[in-house]
């Protein structure tokens, strides 16, 4: 599938409000008297962490959005509002007043999280928002916002596509609807909500204010997230482990053995996954999905939407421990394989694709800095890190399941070099990846903490991939400059290995 690019609505607000505020809408818009509508603004302060320099954070940030009221005095906000979080607030809408608020649940990969008024009765008497899971292509959604005053601005757009797209963590794809909307900047525009018939349709996603599209996340997986968090052990959405090329090309099909003119070609398995397990193999054409056949795009014909990208059925529809039927052609034979549907950590990654809530793990060895690789880090080259960010560390983070099938391990990297006496002439080192620390091979920052204590002659012996291929510290020497070190840059502890 084609993927677009789209600026983070949180981003571009600042930069853009200026433009926004002037645009004429080409749909209308109203704004209400202020009431108790199935609003609360959330007031967030907090502070991300610094990969750069693991042992601190970065600056406070403060962030002022909308959540949606919903049942049972629960708040549905995004899961980036507050990622980091030190504080939230709610405040009504109407009086002002505030309390604190906890977080009941959050799911990065799906973009969503659930608050709670610390104290039970704040959200009293406001009429809670039901949710909706019919829009389809053509209806009206109203983004719901609020002025100063409190009163509710509804800005009319049309729904011009239902897809499957990534969310910004980019862990598969989730179900989207994009809306063609003239969205006006607020200052609690953070976290949007949109509205059908005064029913929950979605919360926005991104947003894009040149092309006025809007991506938002639809309530089919707004459902899906509040009935798994309703459970004892949320076990967030499920996946299978595979990948897939549509089989328009003839020849393809040809190489395949595939006869007929639906199916997807499995690309990749990876090792350990619920279709690894199942016995799925590369080469591999899968027909049907359950009693949904799959066309030679990948898509299925959906009773709401039409035809759509047949992954809809293993996120939206199904959940972690279903057993899903799939029908696939081998060396053109047709066979059923029975794929019990899980959802995958991040900790099970070899890079993990987020690291978020928790400080990054790092060891500091006589001006050597080590941390483990992970899209969180490679991210803190900013929104285009695929291309800015070092390619060798990149490319390992993409290709990870075919570079490590073994699993269970970390890429341990020299990301940076402090200059201390004990680093003179290391001081341009930066991004290798390590393989072995005194003739231990290296698969954690843990392996590299251990082998660390056993120097070899004295000296620890450091083995990189690239050049320059082997890196020698008098071991004395570091022990001996260790507080000077910290002295000098700050640092709190040289390790945090937790």
């Amino acid at each position: 599938m084609r993927r677009q690019s789209f600026i983070t609505f949180g981003i571009v607000l600042v930069a853009l409000s200026g433009a926004l505020a002037k645009k004429e809408p080409a749909i209308p818009t109203t704004a209400t008297k202020p009431k108790q509508v199935a609003l609360v603004r959330v007031n967030v302060t907090g502070q991300g962490y610094d990969y750069f320099r693991p042992w601190q954070k970065k600056a406070p940030f403060s962030k002022r959005a909308l959540g949606a009221i919903l049942p049972n005095g629960r708040v549905l906000v995004t899961a980036d509002l507050v990622t980091n979080q030190n504080y939230v607030e709610l405040e009504r809408a109407e009086s002002g007043e505030k309390t604190a608020a906890n977080i009941r649940m959050i799911d990065y990969e799906a973009n969503l999280a659930l608050l709670e008024p610390a104290e039970k009765s704040f959200l009293d008497g406001i009429k809670p928002l039901e949710i909706t899971s019919d829009t389809v292509v053509g209806d009206r959604l109203a983004a719901w916002q609020l002025e100063p005053t409190g009163a509710l601005l509804a800005t009319e757009g049309l729904v011009t596509t239902v897809q499957m797209m990534p969310y910004p963590i980019d862990v598969g794809q989730f179900l989207t609807y994009r809306v063609s909307i003239p969205m006006q900047y607020r200052e609690n525009s953070y976290t949007v909500p949109l509205v059908k018939n005064n029913k929950l349709a979605g919360l926005l996603l991104r947003y894009d204010s040149r092309s006025q599209l809007l991506d938002a996340i639809p309530a089919p997986i707004i459902t899906h997230f509040l009935k798994e968090a309703e459970g004892q052990n949320y076990r967030g959405f499920p996946s299978a482990g595979f990948s897939f090329f549509p089989t328009r090309d003839p020849a393809l099909r040809e190489f395949a053995a595939e006869k007929g003119k639906s199916g997807v070609y499995i690309t990749n398995v990876e090792p350990g996954t619920p279709a690894n397990r199942a016995g799925m193999k590369v080469g591999d054409i899968v027909t049907a999905v359950g009693n949904h056949d799959i066309d030679e795009n990948g898509n299925y014909v959906d009773p709401l939407y039409g035809k759509i990208e047949f992954t809809n059925l293993l996120t939206a529809h199904a959940y972690a421990g279903d057993v899903i039927p799939f029908h696939v052609q081998r060396d053109g034979k047709p066979m059923q394989l029975n794929v019990t549907l899980e959802h995958r950590d991040a900790k099970d990654y070899v890079s993990p694709p987020y690291y978020l809530d928790q400080a990054p793990r790092y060891y500091v060895l006589g001006g050597l800095i080590f941390q483990e690789l992970s899209r969180q880090y490679l991210k803190e080259w900013g929104p285009n890190w695929q291309r800015e960010a070092p390619q060798r560390l990149v490319y390992m983070d993409h290709f990870q399941s075919e570079l490590f099938p073994e699993k269970n391990r970390r890429v341990v990297i020299l990301s940076q070099v402090l200059p201390a006496n004990s680093t003179i002439g290391y001081d341009d080192l930066a991004y290798l990846t390590v393989k072995k620390v005194n003739g231990k091979e290296i698969k954690s920052l843990d392996d590299l903490a251990e082998a660390v204590k056993q120097p070899v002659e004295g000296f620890i012996k450091i083995e990189t991939e690239e050049d320059p291929k082997q890196i020698e510290l008098d071991a004395s020497q570091v022990a001996a400059e260790a507080p000077a070190l910290q002295e000098n840059y700050g640092i709190s502890s040289l390790q945090r290995l937790q």
